[in-house]
């Protein structure tokens, strides 16, 4: 019986693979990775960095499609187990309110979170500068964008999967026009989903070697009895380049600026060829989760190397007792990030 309790919906199709005999990682890899490969659809070179969710029994999906011009876009896919995907050839057609064709320049790393009835997509764009675009559907045919809630820049948005205190919630990180060689995590809230404000931030990089350069949101915040869990994306630099790693935190239930603990170790750091070598290598940049209540089990959707799209798995109480045993949460991490 799981003593941290997942505070989701059942799941009983979830993705799954036992962890492996020997394995010591509190995060581990689904033996067919990489579940989706190059060239998956026509005109597209590369899928990574995407979000799934559960949909009518099967799963639906966002999708970083790479096309072979190079300008990324996004892309629909379904699939009935989780792992074997089948990708619409169009990139999603956004409109505005009117049902005008309203598409960005551009559109990469997207999530997708079910906030009641509504799926929101957040991904991000050039709005006269790197920042944060989004969209809403309740039936993944017509896809509405909502105004970008930051001004320019900005990447890695998250929402949460609920309103906390009556208010709409989302992770971000404030960057610059580059590649950006820092970042915080902040979270945001809304009233209407519209106007954001009331920034708080979360936490900052750390001294640990796979996060002393600069951190970001990954999966949507996963609610548990022990507060939001959170898998966020740690870097390093290298002689060789930056190295994406997958960390965990677990975050105050009703107040998200404070952390409650933080993992100093690593769940997921590029060990596998598919992980190290690719268009980018060295990169595990997780970007959803999907979770049974009733079992406590937990996959992970992460890019691999800016080239592929892997799995990996875990339980509520394998991996927030590994995040509370190597906690390194210090006193700027647990306050309520207000100045």
């Amino acid at each position: 019986m799981s003593n941290v309790k997942l505070i989701t919906g059942n799941l009983p199709n979830i993705p799954w693979q036992d962890k492996p005999k020997g394995t010591d990682s509190p995060l581990w890899r689904y033996t067919e990775n990489p579940i989706i490969g190059r060239n998956p659809v026509k005109g597209v070179a590369r899928i990574f960095n995407s979000a799934v969710v559960p949909y009518e029994g099967s799963f639906i999906g966002v999708f970083r499609g790479e096309q072979k011009n190079g300008i990324p876009y996004i892309y629909l896919g379904r699939s009935k187990d989780g792992i074997h995907w089948n990708f619409e050839e169009n990139k999603i057609e956004f409109t505005d309110e009117n049902g005008n064709p309203f598409m960005p320049p551009y559109a990469y790393d997207p999530r997708l979170v079910k906030v009641e009835d509504t799926y929101y997509i957040i991904w991000c764009q050039d709005a006269y500068g790197a920042t944060i675009g989004m969209a809403k559907t309740t039936d993944f045919k017509k896809f509405v964008r909502i105004e970008n809630p930051f001004l320019p820049f900005n990447r890695n948005a998250v929402l949460f999967p609920r309103k906390v205190n009556d208010k709409f919630l989302m992770l971000s990180r404030p960057s610059d026009s580059g590649h950006t060689p820092f970042g915080d995590i902040f979270v945001s809230e809304s009233k209407d989903m519209e106007y954001w404000g009331h920034h708080r931030h979360v936490m900052s990089k750390k001294g640990n070697w796979w996060e002393n350069l600069k951190i970001g949101g990954g999966t949507a915040p996963i609610e548990t009895s022990e507060g939001w869990l959170l898998f966020y994306h740690g870097v390093t630099n290298t002689c060789n380049g930056f190295v994406y790693s997958i960390g965990g935190v677990i975050l105050d239930i009703d107040e998200p600026s404070r952390v409650k603990y933080r993992c100093s170790d690593f769940l997921l750091t590029p060990e596998m060829p598919y992980e190290e070598c690719g268009f980018v290598p060295n990169v595990c940049f997780p970007c959803a989760g999907l979770c049974d209540a009733e079992t406590g089990r937990i996959a992970v959707y992460y890019g691999c190397a800016d080239s592929y799209v892997g799995l990996a798995f875990t339980t509520a109480d394998t991996v927030i007792s590994y995040i509370k045993e190597h906690d390194n949460a210090d006193e700027n991490d647990r306050e309520i990030g207000r100045r």
